[in-house]
């Protein structure tokens, strides 16, 4: 992780050069927008919207395939819903340029709350959970199979990236604090698209997500 990578801004590049308005992958700009800029009481008021903006993230983001979520309703989402809009607005400026101690234990107890609500017994959690909170929140990638087996890679052994905890999060942001530079240009540079305008906002890629996106296509 203490290497500088060389291709990071070509392998975001071109994951970028792939995402347009109708691109499954821009579903995450609509949840995060619509997460972000919300106020919770409206996240509430408007819990049939709240519900679908997630759901739909997920479906676009193969979240049901072969998954209990298939199963459910959109009024699954309602519990999950009711907790995120519990949260204090101060969660959404948490990103990995400032995972310290009390934002890793804020992320950590995220994670344990939405895997309470979300996750039925037995079931996977580690990928569907991670995707919720990028696409919510935006300060963890998506723990995914390809995004976990670029991690692995680059941690040498000091990190198999099997779960959510103190250890894969530090290994995150030493590959931050190693590739800062570019991480944060490519993030200061790359826009959410607004569903309504069809155009860019001025609401900048959280830097996790593009660690993510280079995570998950690095593989390729």
């Amino acid at each position: 992780m203490n290497t500088p990578q060389t291709d990071i801004l070509q392998i975001v590049n071109d994951f970028k050069s792939q995402s347009n308005l109708n691109d499954r992958y821009t579903s995450f700009d609509f949840c995060y927008n619509y997460f972000n800029h919300t106020d919770s009481n409206l996240l509430v008021e408007n819990m049939e919207k709240s519900c679908l903006t997630l759901g739909f993230y997920l479906a676009s983001w193969g979240m049901f395939r072969n998954s209990f979520l298939l199963d459910k309703s959109v009024k699954y989402y309602q519990p999950t819903i009711n907790y995120i809009a519990s949260l204090d607005k101060s969660v959404w400026q948490i990103d990995v340029d400032n995972y310290t101690d009390e934002n890793v234990k804020i992320i950590l107890e995220i994670y344990r709350n939405v895997k309470a609500l979300l996750v039925e017994n037995g079931c996977s959690d580690l990928t569907l959970v991670t995707k919720v909170q990028l696409g919510v929140f935006g300060f963890i990638p998506a723990f995914d199979d390809y995004f976990c087996k670029t991690f692995r890679g680059l941690a040498d052994g000091a990190c198999g990236f099997r779960k959510v905890n103190l250890k894969s999060l530090t290994q995150i942001r030493i590959f931050y604090e190693t590739n800062r530079t570019v991480i944060d240009d490519i993030a200061e540079n790359t826009f959410t698209f607004d569903f309504t305008t069809e155009l860019k906002t001025t609401t900048n890629y959280p830097k996790a997500k593009i660690i993510d996106m280079y995570g998950f296509s690095r593989r390729q």
